[in-house]
């Protein structure tokens, strides 16, 4: 077992949390406002979409939408996933310390709190078109499933992997509602961006995991955790390839991706899949990657 100084807790009361005012901060907590690279990995696909359709100079407005959802809804998804999950959060030593596993947060305010998160995604909701907003409404079965779904099969990573890559879909389709090929090959690599990612993430509860029942692709893999990860970016990257060729058939065009491959091999080439520090920051620096790909997306969608 892991000690405890080797435990990365999932909940800190440090930097701008620790401004609040005291009774504030649980439900700060509770939603991972703490824990910015969550909006972020969710964001990131939404302006993929919208870049890579061609709109990301002229709608700019519409990506400052998207990111504000993007902090209401991974902050109502996390607020819903620890609703479902606070007596397992009790027996992981990385997340007893979250507000509703801990006490300090009750089951009804937390219910309160998600209501009035979802109300700040609403008033999003209704600045994209017809099209975007029924896409966005068909990704909520996903997400009220998702926590379910560690119970139930060794890969709630590709159930994750569904869920936050919804965004690409929706950016696209608010841009171009058409939709296209593009779109869907966008999406797919996407998938599996997002279930390296979490395969990543996963690693430091591997032990508490084991114990307590809950399945992971990272226990899944075993010591094949690299070579796992390895295959889920190429994946990743054959999709994004597939999708700017799609959107201008130029090896130019292509080029754009070689700085997130890079990024992509850093991260699984310097890995310590034992070492549970190294796994949260390889994890946050796909903030950085959604950032390169971004970067690609809107120079292709541009000369698109």
């Amino acid at each position: 077992m892991s000690s405890e100084s080797q435990i990365v807790p999932d909940t800190e009361n440090t930097g701008l949390i620790g401004l609040l005012p005291s009774a504030a901060r649980p439900y700060a907590l509770l939603a991972r406002l703490d824990r910015p690279i969550g909006w972020w990995l969710l964001f990131w696909p939404c302006a993929w979409g919208v870049a890579l359709a061609g709109g990301a100079i002229q709608r700019w407005d519409l990506l400052l939408w998207l990111l504000l959802g993007s902090v209401a809804m991974r902050g109502a998804g996390c607020v819903y996933n620890d609703i479902v999950d606070r007596d397992l959060d009790r027996k992981v030593e990385r997340t007893r310390s979250r507000p509703l596993a801990s006490g300090v947060v009750s089951l009804r305010s937390a219910w309160i709190w998600l209501l009035l998160l979802c109300l700040a995604g609403l008033v999003v909701w209704f600045q994209i078109n017809l099209t975007a907003k029924i896409v966005a409404l068909c990704s909520l079965a996903l997400v009220a499933a998702y926590p379910f779904m560690k119970r139930i099969t060794w890969w709630p990573q590709l159930w994750l992997g569904l869920v936050f890559s919804w965004g690409a879909l929706v950016g696209w389709l608010a841009i171009a509602p058409d939709g296209s090929l593009a779109m869907l090959l966008l999406y797919g690599g996407t998938i599996f961006w997002v279930i390296g990612y979490d395969t990543i993430y996963a690693l430091q509860d591997r032990e508490d995991d084991a114990l307590v029942g809950i399945k992971s692709s990272a226990l899944r893999l075993g010591d094949n955790v690299r070579p796992g990860v390895l295959g889920f970016y190429l994946l990743a990257l054959a999709g994004w390839v597939g999708a700017f060729w799609m959107v201008r058939p130029d090896y130019l065009a292509l080029a754009a991706l070689i700085p997130l491959a890079c990024h992509l091999l850093w991260q699984v080439g310097t890995l310590k899949s034992s070492d549970g520090d190294d796994a949260l920051n390889k994890f946050r620096s796909n903030r950085f990657a959604g950032f390169l790909m971004f970067l690609a997306c809107l120079v292709v969608g541009q000369a698109g």
